[in-house]
């Protein structure tokens, strides 16, 4: 989920180049939907392309349960800070200075103007440390967080 912190954001910085960054709510992950002790809910990302990424939403797997609770730590964060965890989400993402913009995504009028305010929300320090201390910069849970086209050689320019 942060992955891109370790290599991709200082490189983009001391270039003085833009990111434009995709999926602040971690391909839905963070849209406050997915929770610990919960039913998965019904997601076309789920089964999206002919049900290859259902892999991604397998809740039976135990690191998509550390995932969970993540969320759930992150979404005490976000309660704390007044914010829904989309709102969080989105406000860590674009405040940090590597980044130039995000595509938020949403599929819904609803999910548009839920999520429009994270641009006037500012995270305090203390609301950062606790994002760090529950995933720390430059981590993914899992490896295949990563889009594809960076984990694989076969999808990498040579």
């Amino acid at each position: 989920m942060r992955g891109i912190e370790r290599e991709l954001l200082p490189v983009t910085q001391e270039y003085g180049m833009g990111t434009l960054v995709w999926s602040p709510l971690a391909g839905g992950w963070l849209s406050g939907k997915w929770r610990k002790g919960a039913d998965a809910p019904e997601t076309h990302r789920a089964w999206a392309m002919g049900g290859r990424m259902a892999s991604r939403y397998d809740l039976s797997d135990p690191v998509k349960q550390r995932k969970l609770d993540a969320v759930d730590a992150l979404a005490g964060v976000a309660e704390q800070a007044g914010v829904s965890l989309p709102q969080l989400a989105i406000a860590f993402t674009i405040r940090h200075p590597g980044v130039t913009s995000s595509i938020i995504g949403p599929r819904t009028m609803e999910q548009l103007t839920s999520q429009l305010p994270a641009v006037d929300v500012e995270l305090s320090d203390d609301v950062l440390d606790a994002i760090d201390a529950i995933v720390p910069p430059g981590t993914n849970i899992r490896a295949d967080d990563a889009p594809p086209a960076l984990t694989a050689a076969v999808l990498r320019g040579r």
